[in-house]
């Protein structure tokens, strides 16, 4: 099977690097903390898994020794330097390899790491996900890809072992575009899950049970679903962080200044999350949110 480098090892990382290594991948490794990368080459050897997975010094010689390169990062300034530095992954990769970025990032980064690329014989994809921490624990990630079509058909089997609901949505950039999109709606839903329970617990109603009600209704959503309910429980231990929605509704702010598309709206619930997390709450999942609506700050 493919040699594949997985750099960033994070919430969502790690467990994905752990499905490649269960189905058998040889891996490469590199992480900022090598704490992760030591946790796994010891998960490989307790249970037998092969091959054991190699880390790595840098981006730089996890690229020197893969076919595909997979960087799971936190925001677009590491992309570009793990990508792109001068130790980074562009820098060792051979003639014919395979680079997804699934890191949520910036579109206009990711058109040119993907023209950096080509410079070199590499294929650069943009590959985001959404399902958070449990889908990437799950394998059920939905992943949207921006690229070559050739090198997303190459890229495909790595990507079926990672998530369910993969899409080759368009060239380079675009699947950070449709990432930006789908963090609108995530976090504009989080905003009206919140202002719903807040104004049904204000007039007096069981938050709960009008909950409850309408999960079997036309408002149903995976958002009242579950992050309604940590509204409830006041339980946000962070699956996706607030300060990390924040970033992503930003890049969505500056990609629609550039294309002229309207986000009054977006504009808005930007602005709660830049109060969430200058208030100190920015570690706290994005369903945090609530704290403000509901003027709920214990």
């Amino acid at each position: 099977m493919q040699t594949i480098g997985f750099i960033g090892l994070g919430l969502m990382g790690k467990p994905m690097a752990e499905h490649l290594l269960r189905v058998g991948y040889s891996l490469v490794l590199h992480n900022r903390n090598r704490t992760s990368v030591d946790e796994l080459i010891a998960l490989a050897h307790n249970s037998d898994f092969k091959p054991i997975p190699r880390a790595a010094g840098s981006p730089r010689q996890v690229a020197q020794a893969s076919d595909v390169v997979i960087t799971m990062l936190p925001n677009p300034a590491a992309v570009a330097s793990v990508i792109d530095g001068d130790d980074g992954v562009l820098s060792g990769a051979r003639a014919g390899a395979i680079v997804i970025d699934m890191s949520t990032s910036h579109p206009r980064l990711a058109r040119e790491l993907y023209a950096q690329g080509a410079a070199r014989g590499v294929s650069v994809l943009d590959a985001p996900v959404s399902g958070g921490q449990v889908g990437a624990q799950q394998a059920t990630l939905s992943i949207m890809v921006g690229g070559d079509a050739d090198a997303f058909v190459r890229a495909l089997p790595v990507l079926q072992v990672l998530g369910k609901n993969i899409v080759h949505v368009g060239g380079a950039g675009a699947g950070q575009i449709v990432k930006a999109a789908n963090q609108i709606i995530v976090g504009l839903t989080i905003e009206a899950v919140a202002e719903a329970l807040a104004f049904v617990q204000k007039a007096g109603v069981d938050g709960a049970k009008a909950r409850e009600v309408m999960l079997g209704g036309f408002a149903t959503s995976r958002i009242l679903e579950l992050h309604g309910q940590r509204m409830l429980q006041h339980n946000f231990v962070p699956g996706g962080r607030a300060e990390t929605h924040l970033k992503d509704l930003t890049i969505a702010l500056e990609t629609a200044q550039v294309s002229g598309a309207n986000l009054p709206i977006t504009a808005q619930v930007a602005e709660m999350f830049q109060t969430l997390v200058e208030r100190g709450f920015g570690g706290d999942d994005h369903s945090a949110l609530w704290r403000i609506v509901a003027d709920d700050w214990a």
